[in-house]
C-alpha cells in the first residue's frame, strides 16, 4: 500500500495531529475538549497518551547512567526542561519550568543510589545546571554539548568578522570580500575550491574560494 511520512503505516490519523493532540495534553483540560478541538475521538487522545508513557519513569529508585539536559519551547511559547537518556535519548521526564528550584526539587527525590548511579550529564552553557550536577549527582562527570561549544565559537568569529568589516568603507574591496561570502570563512579550509576561479560582481574580480578566505582574512591584519 502507499506509505508517506504524514501518517505511519495502517493509520488514518497525520502524526502532526498525534502530536498537536501530545501538546494539548500538557494543558489542564479534558480529554473531550481535546478530542472535539482535533476532529478525533476520545479513544485515539487516550492512545495517544498511553503511546507515550513508558517513556517516562515513575520511580525514584533509578536514573540512567548518562543523562541529557536542555530545555525547548512549549506550552504558550514558555521555555521546559528536558532530560533524556544519553545512551538511547529516551525521554526521561519533561517539566514545566527550568528554574533551578524546580530541578533540584525533583532531582531530590530519588535516593541516593539512583543519582550516583550517574555518571555523566551532557548539557549546554546554561550557567546553573552545573550546580545542579554537582549538587545533585556526586559521582557525575559534566561534558559540554559540542553543538554549543561550534555555535558559540561560529557566533564569536562572525562578530568579530562583521567588526572588522565596518573598518572599512562600504566600496571598498576589503569590506565585499568580508561580507558577500560570509559563509565561506565558516567551512573547512580543504573543502574551498582552489582550482577554478569565478566572477562575483560584488567585488568585480575571478578568484577562488580559497583566493577568497585568503585574502579576506589578510586584509585584518
Amino acid at each position: 500500500m502507499a506509505q508517506s511520512e504524514l501518517v505511519n503505516k495502517y493509520c488514518s490519523i497525520s502524526n502532526a495531529s498525534k502530536l498537536k493532540v501530545l501538546s494539548a495534553l500538557t494543558e489542564d483540560r479534558s480529554m473531550t475538549s481535546i478530542a472535539r478541538e482535533n476532529n478525533v475521538s476520545i479513544n485515539t487522545v487516550q492512545r495517544v497518551l498511553g503511546s507515550c508513557s513508558h517513556r517516562f519513569i515513575d520511580t525514584y529508585e533509578y536514573l540512567p547512567a548518562h543523562l541529557a539536559f536542555d530545555e525547548f519551547k512549549g506550552v504558550d511559547r514558555q521555555l521546559h526542561f528536558i532530560c533524556l537518556d544519553g545512551d538511547n535519548h529516551q525521554v526521561v521526564q519533561i517539566l514545566r519550568t527550568r528554574y533551578k528550584k524546580t530541578l533540584l526539587k525533583y532531582f531530590g527525590r530519588f535516593s541516593p543510589q539512583a543519582r550516583a548511579n550517574v555518571k555523566t550529564v551532557t548539557m549546554d552553557l546554561n550557567f546553573y545546571y552545573q550546580d545542579i550536577v554537582r549538587a545533585c549527582f556526586p559521582n557525575a562527570q559534566i561534558v559540554i554539548d559540542r553543538f554549543h561549544m561550534i555555535q558559540m565559537l561560529t557566533r564569536s568569529f562572525n562578530s568579530l568578522r562583521v567588526q572588522v568589516m565596518k573598518t572599512f568603507d562600504k566600496r571598498s574591496r576589503q569590506y565585499q570580500l568580508l561580507k558577500s561570502p560570509w559563509k565561506l570563512y565558516l567551512k573547512k579550509f580543504d573543502e574551498l575550491e582552489k582550482v577554478h576561479p569565478r566572477y562575483n560582481w560584488h567585488y568585480k574580480d575571478c578568484l577562488t574560494q580559497a583566493q577568497v578566505v585568503t585574502e579576506g582574512i589578510n586584509a585584518s591584519t
